[in-house]
């Protein structure tokens, strides 16, 4: 399993969210790209980077910043957040990044997905699905910055891409995102179960070396950890079983 830190950036700074609420964020006072620097020397060579203005408002944040991640050769970059157009995409690909991350388009705009996989190929997409598992224990769909809710659940929004090479999946439980109360793990066992041949990236609710452990006795392809790296609960040493390129 790769672990892949994350950095969340609204308005420049290196933030967290709790639970996905913009109204509990948390900010870091560290430079966005001081910490890709102390990750790189870590030997971390992928990077899940996250812009949070562009997911609220569907439209690019940070371009600034953003492009000095992506032209930096150190580390390559997963991109997500307000990436909700072909040439968008395309212009995020070019730029330098290596991997981009389409979350909310790809439920309100399905051919967005299956035209960039066309393009691109599958080891250059990654679909991110943000889900709120309800009292049934059904995944649903969340979209925009987490604050739309679908009947859609995650099995149905798979189902409906079974037919393209659809390879990378993201998949983030918001209730967990950021609390530091562990993973999701009967949901990451279900979607291993459910769709074997997809490569689940598990995000949300790392607390420490033992959770990453777990995620990767149980088979999964990457872990994205943002805040228990932050803040210290995961020592970069700890990190080495699960930097191998990917």
């Amino acid at each position: 399993m790769l672990l892949i830190p994350s950095i969340d950036l609204r308005g420049g700074q290196c933030v967290r969210l709790l639970k996905g609420e913009f109204h509990a964020e948390t900010r870091y006072d560290v430079d966005p790209l001081e910490l890709l620097g102390r990750y790189a020397d870590a030997g971390v060579r992928w990077l899940h980077l996250v812009d949070l203005d562009g997911a609220r408002d569907g439209t690019p944040g940070n371009q600034a910043l953003i492009a000095r991640f992506a032209t930096q050769q150190r580390v390559r970059i997963q991109l997500g957040g307000g990436l909700r157009t072909r040439e968008g995409i395309d212009a995020a690909l070019a730029g330098g990044v290596s991997r981009a991350v389409i979350g909310s388009a790809a439920v309100d705009n399905p051919a967005l997905l299956r035209d960039c996989l066309a393009a691109h190929g599958a080891e250059r997409i990654c679909l991110a699905v943000d889900v709120r598992v309800d009292e049934g224990g059904t995944p649903r769909v969340r979209t925009r910055g987490w604050v739309k809710e679908h009947a859609l659940s995650l099995w149905e929004l798979l189902e409906s891409f079974a037919d393209t090479p659809l390879r990378h999946v993201l998949c983030t439980d918001i209730e967990r995102d950021g609390a530091l109360a562990g993973p999701s793990f009967d949901l990451y066992a279900a979607a291993q179960r459910r769709f074997p041949k997809l490569a689940w990236q598990a995000s949300g609710g790392i607390r420490n070396a033992a959770d990453l452990q777990r995620l990767d006795a149980m088979g999964l392809a990457a872990a994205i950890s943002g805040k228990a790296l932050l803040e210290g609960h995961i020592r970069l040493e700890e990190l080495q079983p699960y930097l191998h390129v990917a």
